[in-house]
């Protein structure tokens, strides 16, 4: 998309509340232009009425390519569900086979990412906010739990590219979560504010590494997470530190970067406030999941326009996207089950 047609377009991301848009919603959203959308399960009926909202969320800015995203990781995570939709093995499942199995293991991830862009595709969304490369280890909050790959980072990185750059070759953005790593958080970020007291060194011998190592995927989203060692005094979404010295400075991702939702607990203050603080750290778009219009009021006066880099970020990142491409959905499916023995 040529650079003149984001002039008007804020830095943020919205909800709406139901499956349909409401005239004030309309309003709202051809008013202030967000960058794109995100949905949830409260969003999403039928095929048919998904495609149908996705359409007029885009008619609402006036672009037909407006990035629509959903959290379609597998597992518990999933807002498109049966009888409409792929029920997707959790990534904990993947790994456990890749653990017995490397080449079955691999191969999982791959069919599970396909059936899963082939559901995305036909309704419309063109990012999903997958895969986490949080580390698994003993004291993770479950809030990740079987969201993850394992707590070995050559692991996560095997298994986490396949996702990654198999739903790049079908159409579809793929988004790392959580840029440094949520795996040493203790508590739900949703609900509190995670503090990890590992050292510098330590993080980057480990939860660093599956970022490092995938830095060239296009789209990121940050950790709502205080590292002592890096700034005691903010969580990285928030912190200048973090996201200049070592999420583009020392791990080296030049991506769009994301917050996570500015509604989760770990964040405090107004909701103005939270977005404030997060794009003057440097985060590209700003990201506010709970559709409510009046929590959208107030946070869009904190989003400004698109920086020039981080036009530059989505340009470089549309460049890289493939597909669509076309196979048997149905002898994917059986030889998936077949695999991890999915009912």
């Amino acid at each position: 998309m040529p650079k003149t047609e984001y002039g008007d377009v804020r830095s943020v991301i919205f909800s709406c509340e139901g499956t349909a848009l409401t005239a004030a919603e309309r309003t709202f959203f051809e008013s202030e232009k967000p960058f794109g959308f995100i949905l949830f399960a409260r969003n999403i009926d039928t095929p048919d009425q998904v495609r149908t909202l996705i359409s007029d969320l885009r008619t609402c800015v006036g672009r037909s390519d407006a990035p629509v995203l959903v959290d379609q990781e597998g597992g518990r995570v999933q807002r498109l569900r049966a009888p409409h939709w792929f029920n997707a093995p959790s990534f904990g499942k993947i790994a456990a086979l890749y653990e017995q199995d490397k080449v079955g293991g691999r191969r999982a991830a791959e069919m599970t990412t396909r059936l899963i862009a082939a559901d995305l595709l036909s309704t419309g969304f063109s990012v999903n906010c997958s895969p986490c490369l949080d580390l698994g280890l003993p004291q993770t909050s479950a809030v990740i739990g079987d969201r993850s790959f394992g707590g070995d980072p050559d692991q996560v990185v095997a298994l986490a590219k396949v996702v990654a750059e198999t739903y790049m070759a079908c159409g579809i953005m793929p988004i790392l979560k959580h840029i440094p790593g949520h795996g040493r958080g203790t508590v739900d970020s949703h609900h509190e504010l995670p503090v990890v007291t590992a050292s510098h060194q330590e993080l980057a011998a480990s939860d660093f590494v599956p970022f490092k190592q995938m830095r060239h995927i296009p789209w990121g989203m940050t950790a709502h997470i205080v590292y002592d060692a890096l700034d005691p005094g903010y969580p990285a979404t928030q912190s200048k530190q973090v996201v200049e010295e070592i999420i583009r400075g020392e791990i080296g991702f030049d991506g769009l970067l994301l917050t996570d939702d500015l509604n989760m607990q770990a964040l405090k203050g107004s909701l103005a406030d939270r977005a404030k603080k997060a794009i003057s750290a440097g985060v590209d778009i700003v990201l506010h999941c709970s559709g409510k219009l009046p929590e959208m009021k107030e946070v869009v006066g904190a989003c400004p326009a698109l920086t020039l880099d981080a036009v530059r970020r989505v340009e470089a990142g549309a460049s890289q996207i493939k597909g669509p491409v076309s196979f048997d959905v149905t002898g994917l499916k059986n030889e998936l089950a077949d695999l991890v023995e999915l009912s």
